[in-house]
């Protein structure tokens, strides 16, 4: 698998365990000699001096650091502010009045020695408040726990930065550390070069290789299988510079795991630790690690690698839109959560792509067949929709209207509301089930590349918060482990549940009662517009075009979306507050509890005016006299006579539309005017005088959410995209152009808007999948309900095959079929117009009723049960049709590919042989040295280890 570390590359992987022991002691010589030469202090020099020991107490039973044994003395710690020169801890570095800064670039990630290369950086500002002497106390603690737990420190003192008043402590993770986390974390690292062929050469690569991106990027190291590192076998691993042995990424997620844990003192009888703590009460401003070189040229370092130039100049550009992403890169740089982010992102990208052409051709077709369509050309016949007379759409204002005047959305209606739109929705029931599953086997090659094949979700986000460690104070036996570890009570967790759930419902009892507000609005409003139109000459050129129920959902839509947007708002805060009150006891709990709240909300925050107008509006109206009303008052609206799809299109174009370029506005725009503003003194300065430390800490802050927010979007979109399709075919394409552009923005403003993220660990995208399947199954249910009851499908096709009279034109008459009869003098007077200058007799209305001469006056005819029951058993086949296709589908694609299982095996088997190799070598020497524990026996038993791990 491609190895974040640099090993190197002529030495030989596969050559036996004494050749490459031979080769480590000879290293290791010369690597002695050169520290003996070197101005630093490495720590563990001395056989009993431990760097770091995890202590688990009774009293404290976190993996808190104490007990340490450092190789300084005393006299040499820093103490920020406290020193009047720059201090580092362990070392013999120049002071600030031996270096002339003039003549020295700070735009560099190493110490002022330019050998020690900064793994983070925290920033504070020494501000002479109440609290000062409190800050200055517990950062004198905390960094003296940092330099005791091996780290070595550098301050930057406040007259070097650009604006006086900020300090920055860089920090250094030593070898010594990183090999003692490596093996805390399991970070697995190369012991042999990959000897499995590559795939075969698809044929299609010619064609394809103008979206390639050069070798050297999508790979840029070399391909190693790997194994969990440990202090006590490190002749194993490929280690040929310890300097760049383990990645910056890796080196700044143990330096970030140190800065999470280490106390700094104890504060009201409780022992206070954690970077997140200090950051939350303002004794540190920040803490990130650092961007490689600026983005837009490379470091004149040369041992600079410049990633974050080759990701902005290859990946970050929009011009670029076209190519693929350099995941390999991406995943050494940021890490393997945000690799496996952008890696979903664009596979989903890619899969719209069938999408959206199917979608496209399918609203070609109802746009090159509108002229054929024979219900808008009843409805534009002047002798026939200019002749029918319809009932007034509000109570006493509104006048009687001819059927014609829709003329122009009834044809636009057509282009969503067709045959094809039947073909669309299963087609799409479909192609999800084969993204999800395809994306599986994607997320496999990944996990397997990427060394995240026995990755269990990693130590990091299954051990316990530091928040929860703090907060529980309460302390039980694990029954696994048999160690006393917080906990909190039953009681208290109900109690906070309980205030959980409460907040929750009642923000989404906001969100329905804000629903209910827009439906009132479109009712009020609804006689206004008629009354304008009518009345206005202005507007009688577009009157055909914009028909009173169109500037009713257009404006209702919009007024939603600016509800939806200002309820997002404010819930986020929320939903962060009352996750942080429950207390959950590890991260991946938090994610997911946090994750469930945020979608929840969405899903009703932004769907529910498409369901409104898919499954209610229109449906429960009544008829001419007896008419349905919302508490009594507002009449309920009625669909257009050619139906509510075009209104239900309508509401999603506006509120997705809406909702993507709002949110690319947030995400591009926002941060660079920010950082604009933040940068606008230090664009005067010269590079030499403008740190690194300093250009990364005006950028923006990622955050730990910062992902969470991308995955919600898109998830979001996803759900446009599959729950309503049926009413829009061209939803796919609008996300497909979308996402093409979000990926560019995201990837732009990662690059260069915002701080390096500390890098994570993830091998799949989490609680994410499980939504997906879940909205891929609703998706064919509400997909089914929309063509049935939403669209004229059903409807026209039992018109067609059970009660057409005209052989040669089957659906002609069915306008006047659809609409039943009314007798103006049955109106009540609630009802009845005020104006009636034609002296109409009778008005049509949308519905299957008996006429007034009719003995069943009004009542439903045999027709509407007729196509209530094709209704319900179209969504019955539907549904049974497409969830058996999709289990099939899901059954018959495997979600690990067999080119990966077999690499896995290979891999494992490996491994093992390597390990039990040097088992083996090592209880040869011990023999040889006459150690009286290595037994004949023990040394039998290892060899007979070896050959059933050959032969399994």
């Amino acid at each position: 698998m491609p190895w974040g570390g640099s090993p190197a590359p002529d030495s030989p992987p596969s050559s036996p365990i004494s050749s490459r022991k031979a080769r480590r002691k000879k290293k290791k010589k010369k690597k002695r000699k050169k520290k003996k030469a070197a101005t630093m202090n490495r720590l563990g020099k001395k056989a009993n001096e431990t760097l770091i020991e995890m202590n688990l107490s009774a009293d404290d039973d976190n993996a808190v650091l104490t007990k340490f044994k450092p190789s300084w003395s005393e006299g040499e710690e820093c103490n920020g502010p406290l020193c009047e020169t720059i201090s580092t801890a362990g070392s013999e570095v120049p002071s600030s009045s031996e270096i002339d800064k003039r003549h020295q670039s700070k735009d560099s990630i190493f110490f002022r020695d330019g050998v020690r290369r900064i793994d983070f950086v925290l920033s504070y500002v020494d501000d002479l408040n109440k609290e000062w002497e409190k800050k200055l106390e517990r950062r004198k603690e905390f960094e003296s726990n940092l330099q005791k737990a091996g780290l070595e420190l550098e301050t930057e003192d406040k007259k070097e930065s650009e604006d006086g008043k900020i300090y920055f402590v860089k920090i250094h993770a030593p070898w010594e550390v990183l090999i003692t986390y490596a093996e805390v974390l399991n970070i697995k690292v190369p012991i042999k070069e990959n000897d499995i062929p590559s795939t075969v050469e698809n044929p299609l690569d010619c064609m394809l290789a103008p979206l390639r991106l050069p070798e050297k990027v999508m790979h840029p190291e070399p391909d190693y299988f790997t194994a969990p590192f440990s202090k006590d076998k490190q002749e194993l691993y490929l280690i040929n510079d310890e300097s760049t042995f383990f990645s910056p990424s890796m080196r700044n997620r143990i330096v970030n795991y140190i800065l999470t844990r280490c106390p700094y003192g104890t504060e009201e009888g409780k022992k206070k630790f954690g970077i997140k703590r200090l950051l939350n009460n303002g004794t540190y401003s920040a803490a990130y690690p650092l961007h490689d070189c600026q983005y837009w040229k490379k470091a004149n370092d040369p041992n600079c690698d410049n990633e974050r130039y080759t990701l902005y100049m290859e990946w970050a550009r929009f011009l670029r839109f076209y190519k693929e992403q350099p995941l390999d890169l991406i995943r050494k740089y940021y890490g393997e959560k945000i690799g496996i982010y952008f890696a979903w992102l664009g596979f989903y990208t890619e899969m719209l792509f069938l999408a959206a052409v199917v979608g496209l051709i399918c609203f070609l077709y109802g746009l090159f067949t509108m002229d054929e369509n024979m219900s808008s050309k009843e409805i534009c016949d002047p002798a026939i929709g200019g002749e029918i007379i319809m009932c007034p759409l509000c109570d006493r204002e509104c006048e009687y209207w001819r059927l014609n005047t829709t003329c122009q959305s009834s044809e636009y209606s057509h282009l969503f509301d067709n045959v094809a739109t039947l073909f669309f929705a299963i087609f799409m029931g479909i192609w999800v089930t084969l993204f999800l599953e395809f994306w599986k086997r994607r997320q496999a090659r990944l996990k397997y590349e990427w060394d995240l094949v026995d990755f269990e979700e990693e130590q990091q986000q299954l051990q316990l918060r530091p928040e929860y460690e703090a907060k529980c104070t309460q302390k039980k036996k694990n029954p696994v482990t048999q160690e006393m570890e917080p906990y909190l009570p039953v009681t208290s967790q109900a109690v906070r549940f309980c205030i959980s759930g409460t907040t929750v419902l009642f923000w989404v009892s906001l969100i329905i009662a804000s629903m209910i507000a827009v439906i009132v609005y479109r009712l009020a409003v609804y006689a206004a517009f008629a009354s304008l139109m009518e009345n206005t000459q202005t507007l009688q050129p577009i009157s055909g075009l914009l028909t009173p129920q169109l500037a009713t959902s257009v404006t209702a839509s919009c007024l939603n979306f600016v509800i939806i947007m200002i309820l997002n708002f404010l819930y986020e805060k929320i939903a962060i507050w009352i996750t942080d009150m429950e207390i959950p006891r590890t991260h991946m709990e938090y994610e997911n509890r946090l994750t469930m709240k945020m979608f929840l909300f969405q899903f009703v925050n932004y769907y529910s005016s498409c369901f409104y107008v898919a499954f209610f509006k229109g449906k429960f109206v009544g008829y001419p006299g007896a008419y349905t009303y919302m508490f009594n008052r507002w009449r309920n609206e009625e669909c257009d006579p050619a139906g509510c799809l075009i209104e239900l299109t309508t509401q999603l174009t506006i509120v997705m539309a809406g909702k993507q370029i709002w949110g690319n506005i947030q995400e591009a725009i926002v941060p660079w005017i920010c950082n604009w503003w933040g940068r606008r003194k230090a664009r005067n300065n010269p590079e030499n005088l403008y740190s690194r430390w300093e250009q990364d800490h005006d950028l923006q802050i990622f955050g730990a959410l910062g992902l969470f927010y991308e995955y919600l979007e898109m998830v979001i979109q996803f759900g446009f995209i599959t729950l309503f399709v049926a009413s829009f075919p061209l939803a796919p394409l609008l996300a497909l152009m979308n996402n093409i552009l979000e990926i560019r923005v995201d990837s732009w403003k990662l690059t260069t808007q915002y701080r390096r993220p500390v890098a994570a660990k993830a091998h799949s995208i989490g609680v994410w999948q499980e939504i997906l399947n879940g909205m891929a199954i609703l998706s064919v249910v509400t997909n089914a309900f929309i063509v049935a009851f939403t669209s004229d499908m059903i409807p026209r096709l039992v018109y067609y095959y059970a009660y057409s009279e005209n052989e040669d034109s089957p659906m002609s008459g069915y306008i006047n079929n659809s609409l039943s009869v009314f007798q103006i003098s049955d109106f009540p007077d609630r009802n009845k117009p005020k104006l009636n200058p034609e002296n109409f007799v009778i008005c049509r209305y949308r519905d299957y009723r008996y006429p007034p001469d009719h003995e069943r006056k009004y009542l439903h005819t045999m027709q509407f049960w007729h196509i209530l029951a094709a209704k319900l058993a179209f969504i019955i086949i539907m549904e049974h049709v497409v969830f058996i296709v999709k289990f099939f589908v899901a059954w018959m694609i495997p979600d690990v590919p067999a080119d990966v299982k077999a690499k896995i095996k290979r891999e494992k088997y490996l491994t093992q042989k390597i390990l039990h190799e040097y088992e083996l070598e090592k209880l040869k020497e011990r023999l040889c040295q006459g150690d009286k524990r290595a037994t004949e026996k023990e040394f039998i038993a290892t060899e007979g280890r070896m050959e059933l791990s050959r032969a399994m």
